[in-house]
């Protein structure tokens, strides 16, 4: 019996690993041709995203602009609020006097 097993389990070990080996071999080549696939999506989508880029670039300038011109009305603004506060404060002043 013992003489039985001790053929018998190495040929069972083997098989199994030369099926282990196969299984293997084809899930490596299914996952190389899932990144190659994967790569041509990631490769399209870059080729578009760089196509709008110029439509982007518009776009922030158009907002820089935007926010220059509305900070310098702001600045304004609050520039001649504050010459009336302190032109009222120095009357206030002066007439405490």
């Amino acid at each position: 019996m013992i003489s039985f097993l001790q053929t018998f389990l190495p040929i069972v070990i083997y098989f199994l690993l030369i099926i282990l080996l196969i299984v293997g071999i084809i899930l490596g080549v299914r996952s190389i041709q899932t990144l190659n696939k994967i790569d041509k999506v990631v490769d399209d989508v870059n080729d578009k995203v760089q196509t709008l880029n110029g439509f982007f670039n518009l776009i922030d300038f158009t907002t820089d602009k935007i926010v220059s011109i509305t900070d310098r009305v702001v600045d304004g603004v609050s520039g001649l609020i504050g010459r009336v506060f302190k032109h009222r404060h120095k009357k206030s002043d002066e007439e405490e006097e």
